[in-house]
């Protein structure tokens, strides 16, 4: 391997890309090995690597420091192999056992410092275990939505009684039977993106459980609203599941078929009626389209597009199909974003992650587990992408490792 005072602008290019580093490329692209080695701190503070360095340069210069200490290893041992370290002079005999350069009239010890090397702690570290703990916890907020949809379908008047509340919505447009299942299959295709895509990110243990906590909290805020509000259907072509008058043991029956096909109608799992208030399919279809958004190339954009065009047509269809109220929507919408959004400023910028007076974020009830989730996570987590089973992943990179030697 060619020494790093010798690399060419192509080398460094190549170097980039096999550290997961290639937002890099495009900016050091006239950058040669020795210019390389003497970037600082204060480059990443202004243009252009001010733009394309989410942390501030600290991932890089963790690799160039390293870059910088096998260099001078490496020029101990070439001027070791020479025979020109410490100005041993000509004619020195052979090493003794005591560790010792031996001569008739000269005699001298040679100590060669070995730096040691520690691994550098990643800004954006894995914790797998946080992840899963996210992912049960969106499970658990996920059966007890379940588990309210059967309890509130046991309180719904019936249609004939309580007719459904006026919408304006449903005055501008009739009724489109076929649109609801436009609006299940679009969300498929959403989820179905979104699971490939999180599965090629670099950082998918972070962005996973950032997920799962916040589909999780929407869930559990959508059981309360279920739960003290119970409206009437929103059209009388809803056919609801009879009554079951507290037969737990029917109604548990009822709910793991409800969690086994989804909770989508399109399975048939789903013929209860009162998850109105607020709609669980407008949650999904923003939720995924914002993770999209959020976590590919801002030169995607036509695949930016795509996807909200999925879920705005999808939204359009849920009100098409009159199987949610507009406020359901509306209310859906705002709640999805709002929590995405306070999320991922309070994870992006430090001073939100310490509670302080100043800070009123941190009077959310979520706070301490947001800042659990988070509290290792420095600056904002790249878009970087790479095959799941691929040799990085593994730890299978290259790696210079280094050992003393004793001779005897």
């Amino acid at each position: 391997m060619k020494k790093v005072e010798a690399w060419s602008a192509e080398d460094v290019s190549d170097w980039l890309n096999k550290e997961g580093m290639p937002e890099y490329i495009k900016v050091l692209h006239q950058t040669d090995g020795p210019a390389l080695l003497s970037l600082t701190k204060a480059d990443f503070t202004v243009p252009p690597l001010s733009r394309v360095s989410p942390d501030g340069g600290e991932q890089l210069l963790e690799r160039i420091e390293i870059l910088q200490i096998e260099t001078h290893i490496e020029d101990h041992k070439n001027g070791h192999a020479n025979g020109h370290i410490g100005g041993i002079p000509n004619g020195t005999s052979k090493l003794q056992r005591n560790g010792t350069l031996g001569r008739k009239d000269f005699e001298t010890k040679i100590r060669i410092p070995i730096p040691t090397v520690e691994p550098p702690r990643s800004s954006f570290p894995t914790e797998w275990g946080k992840t899963g703990i996210a992912f049960i916890y969106a499970i658990i907020c996920f059966v007890t939505t379940t588990v309210v949809i059967s309890v509130v379908h046991e309180r719904v008047p019936p249609k004939e009684h309580t007719p459904p509340l006026p919408d304006k919505f449903f005055d501008l447009f009739d009724r489109r039977e076929w649109a609801f299942s436009i609006c299940e299959i679009n969300g498929m295709l959403l989820v179905g993106l979104w699971l490939i895509q999180w599965i090629l990110l670099k950082h998918r243990s972070i962005i996973g459980r950032r997920f799962f906590f916040i589909v999780g909290t929407l869930y559990l805020y959508r059981c309360i609203t279920m739960y003290i509000t119970t409206l009437p259907v929103p059209g009388m072509h809803f056919k609801c599941s009879p009554k079951l008058l507290g037969n737990w043991e029917a109604q548990m029956r009822r709910i793991m078929k409800m969690i086994a096909g989804g909770g989508l109608s399109i399975t048939g799992s789903h013929t209860m009626c009162g998850d109105y208030l607020y709609s669980g399919h407008t949650v999904m279809l923003t939720l995924t389209f914002l993770f999209i958004k959020e976590y590919s190339p801002r030169r995607f954009w036509y695949y930016h597009w795509f996807c909200l065009a999925l879920s705005a047509f999808g939204i359009f269809c849920i009100l098409l199909a009159h199987d949610h109220y507009t406020v359901d929507v509306v209310v859906a919408y705002f709640i999805t974003t709002r929590l995405f959004w306070w999320y991922h400023t309070m994870a992006n910028q430090q001073s939100l992650k310490e509670t302080s007076q100043s800070n009123l974020l941190s009077r959310v009830w979520w706070y301490r587990l947001f800042q659990y989730f988070e509290e290792n996570v420095n600056g904002t987590v790249p878009r970087n992408y790479q095959l799941p089973l691929s040799a990085r992943a593994f730890h299978w990179n290259h790696a210079v490792k280094y050992s003393r030697l004793d001779i005897q």
